[in-house]
């Protein structure tokens, strides 16, 4: 049986209440590292259930007995402070979080790429030269360099979040990593030069547009991605399966949570047949950046 509260004062009954608002701030997102991605239509909608399971549980201590509230608030707050000086999950993430619900049901766009690879994949998935093939032969991710730089970046950032978003955290940590680090360096003039991933490594992350694409799918491979490297007029680029629709969305709110800075405005993919694929050039700072031009000459799968 609930505390007989009714002797409490008005001022005391907004005081209290204020502070289970402040308790279901930082705690709905916290719960929600750990719930599964949860979507209604277009809409995703995880966020929303951990808030009702955090005003849920903060109406219940009232129920019980107000001043409840006033511990929970404490520990809540003393969490976030105490992983404020320690590098966790504190009001940066809770502030990170509610942006990404905001970002994610209305303010980023789909943008499918039209182009030769979506209307003829037959004919780009035959397409073999040179190009191709030296690219082919480099793309090397069966080797104990590849995998260990692969595993050790896959763990940098977004650790946090691997309750929620699985796998996907581990691609998108190690594109983040290479997408920082890597340096852009010609070719010489007369010949065109393929590196494979461990001479990238060895370098620096240093090279051109198809060592970047070569270094990014293999890497991406040994951790179990799926990957392809597509040429185009001019350039060269990796992009990642996302697999089904369902899947591709849960990659694109992972995106649009973790990317937010600038905020994912749109995201740009290929999808054929149901199988949906992210572009991962280093043009942009988020996976799904703009494709530079749609000249699709080739298409590698590694």
């Amino acid at each position: 049986m609930p505390i007989d509260q009714s002797k409490y004062s008005t001022f005391q009954h907004f005081l209290l209440n204020l502070l289970s608002l402040l308790t279901i701030l930082p705690l709905a997102p916290y719960i929600n590292r750990f719930m599964p991605v949860v979507q209604l239509g277009q809409w995703h909608i995880d966020l929303f259930l951990s808030i009702l399971i955090a005003f849920l549980f903060t109406r219940l201590l009232l129920w019980i007995f107000k001043p409840l509230i006033i511990p929970a608030f404490v520990l809540v707050a003393g969490i976030l402070v105490f992983n404020f000086f320690t590098g966790r999950y504190s009001f940066s993430n809770v502030l990170n979080d509610y942006q990404g619900m905001v970002q994610g049901n209305w303010g980023t766009r789909d943008n499918k790429q039209l182009d030769i690879l979506s209307f003829y994949p037959r004919k780009v998935e035959t397409y073999m030269d040179k190009t191709v093939r030296g690219i082919r032969e480099k793309a090397v991710y069966k080797d104990s360099l590849v995998r260990n730089f692969s595993v050790e970046h896959s763990l940098d950032y977004y650790d946090e979040y691997f309750p929620k978003y699985g796998k996907v955290v581990r691609y998108l940590s190690l594109f983040k990593y290479i997408r920082h680090h890597f340096k852009y360096v010609n070719d010489s003039q007369r010949d065109e030069y393929f590196a494979t991933p461990m001479e990238t490594i060895r370098n620096g992350l240093g090279g051109d547009c198809d060592d970047h694409s070569i270094l990014m799918a293999s890497c991406m491979q040994s951790i179990g991605a799926r990957t392809r490297i597509v040429l185009i007029k001019g350039h060269a680029y990796p992009e990642l399966y996302c697999g089904s629709k369902e899947e591709f969305e849960t990659m694109k709110q992972a995106i649009v949570h973790l990317f937010n800075n600038p905020p994912v405005k749109e995201l740009y993919y290929h999808e054929m047949k149901g199988e949906y694929w992210i572009n991962l050039d280093y043009s942009a700072w988020n996976p799904g950046g703009r494709y530079l031009n749609d000249k699709v000459y080739a298409l590698i799968e590694l």
